[in-house]
């Protein structure tokens, strides 16, 4: 495994993150695939003997199930000090719990961190941006999280760089807490993040930590093949388009061609990506997090990344909802 600092942070984070969203009760929330506690503790027990220390979850996923299930995992295999244990707040059911107001902010992480059995999580990530509540507001409410020792520091998902700016300027100005992360969707199928965000973050020295690295599995295997979660998840339906199977097509002629999966070269191309901290990887299998930690090995010549990245067409941007 290898490790890296969080953005400017003093922070050190495994460059594969596990993703937990694949873990918690199918009949629970809007995620009818997700794996039962038995099967998703010897997958995450897995990630730690690995040396993955960076695990994300989230408040809505599964109806909080993951967290239950990521808290109780994690208690048994690793000393709390020596996990990154990230979570997120936005979209909980009810008039205050889908957004981002100081009620809602406050709340939920009270309610995380029950669900998680912890007295902290190490980052809290605000899952969306919330038009309907000031942003002072809501920048305020992180900032006390932090300050009374629930989170040691904050991060954002998929928003527009006008809104990730504004929000940083609101949290300088006032003395508050700033964002040190930003987990976007960015992979070889959605790389509109190159034109605003990525070169924000970089320059504001913000860890990149991206969603989908794998494109909901789609650059795993053939275009027309399907999956248990592709079948169901309505989300991820709305996010890749016909035109991107050439781009599918590329990463398999390159794996064939290597001996090496298609997981590894899609995730090898994000790893290599500057400014890229560490993709949130989804895992249902232990071959998926094998093909994970092995895709930090592999380096890509300049034609295998021409070859790669010249089919890309640009694409509305998604996955901000």
């Amino acid at each position: 495994m290898e490790y890296t600092k969080l953005g400017s942070t003093g922070l050190d984070v495994s460059r594969i993150c596990l993703g937990c969203m694949s873990y918690g009760t199918p009949d629970r929330g809007s995620h009818p695939w997700t794996l039962e506690e038995d099967a998703a503790r010897p997958l995450i027990r897995a990630a730690v003997e690995a040396g993955v220390t960076f695990f994300d979850t989230a408040n809505v996923y599964s109806d909080g199930t993951s967290e239950e299930i990521v808290g109780r995992a994690l208690a048994e295999y690793a000393p709390r000090e020596e996990i990154v244990l990230a979570t997120k707040v936005h979209g909980r059911p009810g008039p205050n719990g889908a957004g981002l107001s100081r009620k809602a902010v406050l709340t939920e992480i009270d309610a995380s961190l029950r669900r998680l059995g912890t007295d902290y999580v190490d980052l809290y990530i605000v899952h969306r941006w919330d038009p309907h509540t000031p942003v002072e507001e809501t920048m305020e409410a992180l900032h006390d999280v932090v300050r009374s020792g629930k989170a040691r520091y904050i991060g954002a998902s998929s928003m527009y760089a006008w809104q990730f700016s504004k929000a940083q300027y609101t949290a300088e100005r006032h003395g508050w807490t700033k964002f040190v992360s930003m987990q976007n969707h960015y992979n070889l199928l959605h790389r509109e993040e190159e034109r605003e965000m990525l070169p924000l973050c970089a320059d504001q020295g913000v860890g990149v930590t991206p969603w989908s690295p794998l494109a909901r599995g789609r650059l795993t295997r053939d275009w027309d093949a399907g999956s248990a979660r592709q079948d169901t998840d309505e989300f991820g339906g709305t996010l890749y388009l016909e035109e991107d199977r050439v781009i599918v097509e590329a990463v398999a002629s390159i794996a064939a061609r290597r001996g090496l999966s298609r997981a590894q070269i899609a995730l090898a191309w994000l790893l290599g990506k500057p400014g890229v901290t560490a993709p949130v990887v989804g895992v249902g299998k232990e071959a998926h997090l094998r093909d994970a930690v092995a895709a930090l090995d592999v380096r890509l010549t300049e034609e295998e990344l021409k070859e790669l990245e010249s089919p890309y067409r640009p694409h509305a941007v998604v996955g901000f909802s």
